[in-house]
């Protein structure tokens, strides 16, 4: 009998699959407007790169994640501006990294007011390879 091979996107904490599998579910039945708008985009193919959402990376839920890229986007509510929330997100983005994703983060507004140059944004990144938000 073969090995299956291992891929680098297949990083669920097998202790916590099930649980996180559930919030995933959930997550993606009750998201944002925000989530909505960006997924409706970002869904299919329609930017010509393949997205999932609420995908379970390690202990972590992303909202989006490119695994060809190793892209994952981030839509942040008003609660990422507490401080408590902010280091748990850094800390969460330095996991990310440490596997070899880029993380970008748009707050809820960013998505409202300008999704197509949010969705632009993630575009660039992909097709220029950009390894910082800066380099835009």
């Amino acid at each position: 009998m073969a090995n299956k091979p291992v891929y680098g996107y297949e990083m669920a904490d097998p202790v916590t699959y099930e649980l996180l599998k559930d919030f995933a579910a959930k997550n993606r039945n009750k998201p944002t407007e925000a989530e909505t708008i960006l997924w409706e985009y970002l869904k299919s193919n329609r930017q010509g790169f393949h997205f999932r959402r609420q995908h379970i990376i390690g202990l972590f839920i992303a909202d989006f994640v490119c695994l060809k890229h190793k892209l994952v986007v981030e839509i942040d509510g008003l609660y990422h501006q507490l401080p408590e929330q902010q280091t748990s997100d850094k800390q969460r983005t330095e996991w990310l990294e440490d596997k070899g994703f880029k993380v970008l983060r748009f707050t809820n507004e960013e998505v409202l007011a300008n999704t197509e140059t949010v969705v632009n944004v993630i575009k660039t990144y992909i097709i220029k390879g950009i390894t910082t938000l800066k380099q835009l």
